[in-house]
């Protein structure tokens, strides 16, 4: 993707990442997909450990999760527990728009680095705190990773089988990205309010309320019913039939049918009108009464037909269905290559890598990925010359120490 424009949109944006694994630094990596510069600052002693997390590479702690996640970022080791290492990070807060960390409460400021010193340093200065369970609270202090945030907040008890052990959907960090997205937007709506008033302020995320955020009724349900959620299948109390559903080829396709004419235009795709029919199912509140018995005639209907076939039927009656993709099918799948949702990327020692490309998608000044994660500092002796004006025997002496 390259610009329209002779700039990117947050083009002249500098961003310290200051955080280790996915959340926060997910944030950066948002903001520099679309201009900003993203200097990541790591610990000389093997920096952010997302470096040796998911599956390694021939290259030295760049896994390929670091190398799709660390996009056009640059790496400055610094050891910010030395006081010299500190003064180097005000240095740069002093030339910064924004700084992104996740460090567990309290640790910047055990560090010096607390928001009190930084504002002082920059007034402007916009930065994100993102930990397990926010800046306050009594929990704040509870060391917090994705898949807690998403026991505490309320996603897992929804998932699973009814009666079984409830699950992670997907086992995927997916309470860090939505934690990352938040902070993108919190970001950037705090930028716009230094840009009229000249102050900046915190964006303060905890992992675990970025993932209650996202679960619909379930709050006003609780507060005025009383109704309890629990696990449900693929399926959902609210809707019918509504889930995963298998086909003859020993393949799954999801059917969503969320309104009486979805249901009407299925039972038409399945040559049988009549279940739609006011005296059958035509009623949700009918079939939600009635959902064993649905979804039964529903599976039996996809079950006598291979996927694809299924699929052809659904699309020419425009009932909402997708296959359950795995990712050798997302790389077979021609959406995708439309899209361009995979992109190759070059790496000079790995050779072409494929990631998920940027996203959203902006017609006028997409985003843009430069370079996979980088080596443990590769950009350090560059910013601390070019940036902050150190000579070669600062730097020097910096290195003699220890401290970068």
């Amino acid at each position: 993707m390259n610009p329209k424009s002779e700039e990117h949109p947050l083009s002249g944006m500098r961003v310290l990442d200051v955080a280790t694994f996915i959340a926060a630094p997910y944030a950066a990596a948002i903001l520099g997909e679309f201009g900003a510069e993203v200097i990541k600052v790591e610990t000389p002693s093997g920096g952010d450990p997302f470096r040796r997390f998911g599956t390694p590479t021939d290259v030295a702690d760049c896994s390929l999760a670091w190398l799709s996640e660390a996009r056009n970022k640059k790496s400055i080791a610094i050891d910010l527990k030395q006081a010299a290492g500190a003064q180097v990070l005000k240095d740069m807060v002093a030339r910064c728009d924004v700084m992104c960390e996740n460090f567990r409460p309290g640790t910047l400021e055990k560090w010096g680095l607390g928001w009190d010193e930084l504002k002082a340093i920059n007034p402007g200065l916009v930065l994100l705190r993102v930990s397990g369970y926010g800046q306050t609270g009594p929990y704040r202090d509870r060391p917090g990773f994705a898949r807690i945030a998403h026991a505490v907040g309320g996603l897992t008890a929804l998932s699973g089988e009814p009666g079984g052990t409830p699950v992670t959907p997907g086992s995927t960090s997916l309470g860090d990205y939505m934690s990352g997205l938040y902070g993108a937007i919190g970001v950037l709506i705090a930028l716009r309010h230094r840009d009229k008033s000249g102050v900046g302020q915190i964006v303060d995320i905890g992992l675990y309320e970025s993932v209650f955020r996202v679960l619909d009724e379930l709050a006003p349900a609780y507060a005025l019913k009383g109704i309890v959620r629990e696990p449900e299948g693929s399926g959902t109390r609210n809707a019918c039939p509504h889930g995963h559903f298998p086909t003859a080829d020993d393949k799954w396709i999801a059917l969503a049918c969320t309104t009486d004419k979805m249901f009407a235009r299925l039972a038409s795709a399945m040559d049988k009108p009549d279940l739609a029919g006011p005296e059958m199912y035509g009623d949700q509140h009918k079939r939600l009464a009635a959902r064993d018995t649905v979804d039964r005639l529903v599976a039996a209907w996809t079950g006598s037909m291979g996927r694809d076939q299924v699929m052809e039927a659904c699309i020419a009656h425009e009932v909402p269905a997708g296959p359950l993709n795995t990712i050798a099918d997302v790389f077979e799948d021609p959406q995708f290559a439309a899209r361009e949702n995979l992109l190759t990327v070059h790496h000079p020692e790995l050779g072409d890598i494929v990631v998920p490309n940027v996203v959203p998608r902006l017609s006028e000044t997409p985003g843009h990925i430069n370079h996979l994660g980088p080596s443990l500092g590769t950009s350090t002796d560059d910013i601390l010359q070019n940036l902050l004006g150190l000579s070669e025997t600062e730097i020097d002496k910096l290195k003699q120490d220890g401290v970068v």
